[in-house]
């Protein structure tokens, strides 16, 4: 039986970055997650930091916040107590949604009970999942509201799936997507999209109930869903981003998507039905594919439109959340990207220039430090 939807405050937010743990010898993921939890447990630590599902990824949350300056305040002072760890450790630290070079094959799964029972269930899909998101979760004010946004954000994963991506190599090749991630993500037989209901009573003791009774899932963790509820937080969490290479990049996605909430719970658009997805697919594969060069379907209209173009659109009709919420430096931050290419350009440019996946991956730590 899922728990019912707990109460929070509207708008609220926090962001979840997985991170590359990376040797400095060789640039190769290094399963050093053991020995870094251990360093970091021995005094305070900001925000929350744990293990992921193989031993050369953690898992770092921040506090929930209301505004967008002390979050990125957050991660900022999250980012300089691990990079102060990690070096201790002589080991890396780097965004990106994967690695460019490592095999799946030599990862280590972390010994914990539930990461032990997914790799006993999904096989070397456990493994290829060593690849790093960005979850970002929204306060909601009740169960339907949660399903509302849920729903209503459709149209703009693709916005998301390309401001973030940072993963355009996969086993030592350029995969020609911007956001190659995703791929690992979509192999999972319960990711995708959640069934279309605006009704938390109709999720939750329907379809929910049904799910639980085929026995094939306990809980909403068993769902890899592009945006799905938690009702024990009372959030919906958006789980489609590649982790930048900078928290600063974190923080300004994590302020746009506060922003376009606040929009749509003024219920200033039309409200989504199930026919928005019939284009929902082909958005988020030409998001992924091209990122910021892609071409979207709008879900209502069906006119093809340019992606960087609708972003910038959506980023100026955002101007007056971002006014009151106090996150006009994260919707300029962005507007940036959109003009002058985000992460899986700059990946692919320091490729050329270092000459070397190593290289690149050496660029991807010094992003992470704040140095260039």
């Amino acid at each position: 039986m899922l728990e019912p939807f707990a109460q929070s405050q509207p708008l609220t937010f926090g962001v979840e970055l997985e991170l590359q743990l990376v040797s400095l010898a060789d640039f190769d993921l290094s399963a050093s997650s053991p020995d870094l939890l251990h360093l970091l447990a021995r005094k305070p630590f900001p925000g929350n930091v744990t293990p992921e599902i193989t031993e050369s990824m953690i898992e770092i949350n921040s506090s929930v916040h209301s505004c967008y300056g002390p979050l990125l305040e957050e991660l900022r002072n999250i980012r300089d107590t691990l990079v102060a760890a990690a070096d201790q450790l002589n080991i890396g630290i780097a965004g990106g949604g994967t690695h460019p070079f490592q095999h799946w094959s030599e990862q280590r799964i972390f010994p914990k009970q539930r990461f032990q029972q997914l790799s006993s269930l999904y096989g070397y899909l456990a493994k290829q999942f060593t690849v790093f998101g960005q979850h970002v979760h929204i306060g909601c004010a009740s169960g339907d509201d949660a399903m509302f946004l849920l729903h209503s954000l459709n149209r703009y994963i693709p916005h998301f799936i390309a401001l973030s991506a940072s993963s355009p190599f996969v086993q030592g090749q350029d995969s020609l997507f911007d956001s190659a991630r995703l791929n690992s993500v979509f192999a999972f037989p319960m990711s995708g999209r959640a069934p279309f209901t605006l009704s938390w009573d109709d999720f939750a003791n329907v379809y929910f109930a049904k799910m639980e009774a085929t026995g094939i899932i306990k809980s909403m963790k068993d769902f890899y869903w592009d945006v799905r509820p938690k009702p024990e937080y009372g959030t919906i969490e958006l789980r489609v981003c590649d982790t930048p290479l900078t928290v600063e990049r974190a923080a300004a996605l994590a302020g746009y998507l506060q922003a376009l909430c606040r929009h749509l719970l003024e219920r200033r658009e039309q409200a989504p039905v199930e026919d928005d997805y019939l284009v929902y697919n082909f958005n988020r594969f030409q998001a992924c594919r091209f990122g910021l060069d892609g071409a979207i379907t709008h879900p209502k209209t069906y006119e093809t439109m340019s992606l960087r173009e609708d972003i910038l659109t959506t980023l100026r009709k955002m101007e007056p959340h971002g006014e009151a919420l106090g996150s006009m430096d994260a919707l300029r931050h962005l507007a940036q990207v959109v003009q002058e290419g985000g992460d899986a350009t700059y990946l692919r440019r320091q490729f050329e220039q270092q000459g070397s996946a190593e290289g690149m991956v050496d660029a991807a730590i010094r992003q992470f430090r704040g140095k260039r």
